[in-house]
């Protein structure tokens, strides 16, 4: 099977974090977002994982080699902004008669078993994984009918389906589906100039081929700082990383995650707490928070906050005279 990962935009959404970084690279529970998706398509058997990446692609590249050294990894540059199905046909000289085609979007962090592909995929041609939500008028949804996906809205007003395409696609023909995407490209099929997936495969549903739309178990989105933390939230709750780093003097409060090279003294940390390789946090509270490396935090309070790599954050204690019947209000 080959592995097609787009980690190619700016991820204005989590900007200031994506600056100076790819924004798969941004860390969440104690790994990057990349490391998260990277592990979990491993579970299968990967001949290849294709990066379609931009002008951040060399920071892609270096990550993979130092965490995935065995991992044969191409990496292809999308020099145009064309969209996201125009990203995913980049790959089609990757792609031979006979291979498998995964194509993971690296904006969410999905949890399913993806070893049971084979049994889900059995009697149709491809899956196009979804998820059950409520407010179903901010997404693509599937429309299944007996099983097979028969239609795909944008955004729908009156509940045609609740069922969100969650960016996670299976094909079982992928130089078929390279066929495809070149077919829709060369249509110039496209939404505000820019080609996307559903184009594609309702053409491919209406040439008779079958797709199923399996839900996943979490769809945990990476694209925001809100949404990031809760994604956070839900990695450390599920897997307790637990603490490998200095930890002196400290109340930890689980879930916690805390690096092997980082040092906390005198602090109270968590719950929802990610510490990275290289920080000091001394004298401070810090609850709902992703501290990314090599930061410095002393005498702060925090909550509900990213830190970047490298950040020095300096408070300073309080002192206070405060009478009965008081209340007292710091945000």
């Amino acid at each position: 099977m080959k592995i097609i990962l787009p980690v190619a935009g700016k991820g204005t959404r989590l900007r200031p974090h994506t600056h100076t970084k790819a924004k798969s690279l941004v860390h969440v529970a104690g790994k990057t977002v990349l490391e998260h998706i990277v592990e979990r398509v491993l579970t299968v058997d990967a001949e290849e994982l294709i990066f379609i990446t931009d002008d951040n692609g060399s920071q892609i590249e270096e990550f993979m080699e130092q965490h995935f050294p065995g991992v044969n990894c191409s990496y292809i540059v999308q020099k145009e902004r064309l969209g996201p199905a125009h990203a995913v046909a980049l790959a089609s000289p990757r792609i031979s008669a006979g291979d498998e085609v995964l194509v993971v979007f690296n904006d969410t962090i999905f949890v399913t078993d993806l070893a049971k592909i084979p049994d889900l995929c059995a009697d149709c041609d491809g899956l196009i994984y979804s998820k059950e939500v409520e407010d179903y008028q901010r997404f693509g949804v599937n429309v299944v009918k007996e099983g097979y996906i028969v239609d795909m809205v944008e955004k729908p007003d009156t509940p045609v389906s609740r069922l969100a395409q969650v960016g996670l696609y299976y094909l079982k023909d992928g130089q078929g589906f390279m066929d495809y995407l070149e077919k829709t490209i060369a249509a110039g099929d496209t939404v505000k100039g820019e080609f996307y997936l559903p184009a594609v495969f309702m053409r491919m549903i209406r040439d008779g081929i079958k797709f199923c739309a399996p839900e996943i178990q979490a769809w945990l989105d990476c694209g925001k700082p809100e949404t990031l933390l809760e994604t956070n939230r839900y990695l450390l709750s599920g897997n307790r990383v637990g603490c490998a780093g200095t930890i002196e003097n400290t109340v930890i409060i689980e879930p916690v995650s805390i690096a092997a090279g980082a040092t906390v003294r005198g602090s109270i940390i968590g719950p929802n707490v990610s510490v990275a390789d290289g920080c000091h946090i001394e004298a401070s509270i810090v609850k709902d928070s992703i501290i990314n490396a090599d930061c410095r935090v002393q005498s702060m309070t925090l909550a509900e906050s990213i830190l970047g790599d490298a950040v020095q954050l300096t408070g300073s204690p309080r002192r206070m005279n405060i009478g009965d019947h008081s209340l007292v209000i710091m945000e």
